[in-house]
């Protein structure tokens, strides 16, 4: 079965580790404030000035003007501190963030992404997501392995125009937790319920898969 937004969002906060300066993307990503584990103090910071962001806000906690670079209403933690867009993209690009969570569109067995066009359609833009792919060394994807059509967004090249090429190493899917290594995808984890033979069946891209896949648990 897949996996669930909330469900995508607990995994990918367990690539967390305390001290962390981690910038979550519009989508799936931002659910991951609300999954930060136990005895992990991390920093969420957003491109549009805030550092220290917390959970989403309960409807007594909205607060209009405090928002994240989707536009959506947040909190902020114990220590935050708020600052202009360029102090914070001087972060982004100085590689001072420690991961960084993005959706996209498309990623290929080289480590390309592309998050921010498709022709024909209008779409918000790329926002500050070239910068975080060319200034973060760790970044994992989060999307669904397939359109709605049954169209892979695993390939072994991008179709559409790329937000960043060679940076993407880690991609967690709805049925799919995988690494990209050597020109290939490597299957690390599937989802629960989830065969091998299904994630091969969607995968457009060159998949490795290992003796040995683990359910992911939680």
């Amino acid at each position: 079965m897949a996996l669930t937004r909330e469900q995508m969002a607990q995994r990918v906060a367990r690539e967390l580790k305390d001290g962390y300066y981690v910038n979550l993307g519009i989508g799936i990503p931002t659910l991951v404030a609300n999954y930060v584990p136990e005895g992990i103090d991390v920093m969420l910071q957003s491109e549009n000035g805030l550092l220290g962001m917390g959970a989403f806000p309960t409807d007594a906690e909205v607060d209009a003007d405090m928002i994240n670079a989707g536009k959506q209403t947040v909190t902020a933690r114990a220590g935050a501190s708020i600052f202009d867009s360029a102090e914070s993209f001087a972060m982004i690009r100085g590689g001072h963030v420690d991961l960084t969570v993005l959706g996209a569109f498309e990623v290929d067995v080289q480590g390309n992404i592309a998050s921010w066009m498709i022709p024909g359609k209008l779409v918000k833009g790329m926002g500050g997501a070239m910068d975080l792919v060319a200034g973060a060394d760790n970044i994992i994807v989060t999307m669904t392995h397939a359109s709605k059509d049954g169209e892979s967004k695993l390939l072994d090249s991008c179709t559409l125009p790329l937000t960043g090429a060679g940076c993407i190493r880690k991609v967690l899917t709805d049925l799919a937790y995988l690494e990209i290594e050597d020109g290939a995808f490597v299957l690390r984890e599937r989802a629960p319920g989830v065969s091998v033979e299904e994630i091969v069946t969607k995968t457009a891209g060159r998949l490795i898969v290992p003796e040995h896949v683990p359910e992911m648990s939680f």
